[in-house]
């Protein structure tokens, strides 16, 4: 039998996890507005992209998140945070259209869940040859994980047809 403070202890760290878990999404679609209304700010002078999709879900951005590091669900939102935003500085650099159509079809994000390390390494191989952007993130190792281990990949934003290619056989987390 638990005592009250055992009790109490178990209470505040599942609200914890929980409130972590909404803090990161909250500051995820914080940062993805205040980017949209630079980048619309930046190229007012510019020629509008066309996007080639007709609504939501023409692209996505898969995150993929290892199983067997037993991460709690703070420290997931923590590291699908930090792949999305990995994801998206890169395309700025080197496909900012790509971005663009994705941002304009709502930025489609799933999570699938992979069980291992070498599972998110051949994911990232696969998604490199077909020419999709992949971030894969390495922990700091401050909290819950070993410094260096590799937690969550990113793969794409890109055409649903193509990002499915890489994981599409995964399921969801």
């Amino acid at each position: 039998m638990m005592d009250k403070k055992e009790y109490f202890m178990k209470n505040i760290e599942d609200l914890s996890g929980s409130f972590i878990l909404i803090l990161a999404v909250f500051v995820g679609v914080c940062l993805g507005w205040f980017l949209r209304g630079l980048r619309s700010k930046g190229n007012s002078d510019q020629e509008s992209v066309t996007s080639v999709s007709d609504g939501f879900g023409e692209f996505k951005m898969v995150l993929v998140v290892r199983q067997d590091l037993g991460m709690g669900k703070g420290k997931i939102a923590a590291q699908c945070c930090h792949a999305a935003v990995g994801l998206c500085k890169q395309l700025e650099r080197s496909n900012p259209k790509l971005l663009h159509q994705w941002e304009s079809t709502a930025c489609a994000k799933v999570v699938v869940k992979a069980p291992d390390e070498a599972s998110l390494v051949e994911l990232a191989r696969k998604g490199r040859s077909i020419g999709l952007e992949v971030c894969l993130i390495r922990d700091a190792g401050r909290t819950q994980i070993a410094p260096g281990s590799k937690t969550v990949l990113g793969v794409g934003p890109g055409p649903v047809d193509k990002v499915d290619q890489v994981t599409g056989h995964l399921k969801l987390y």
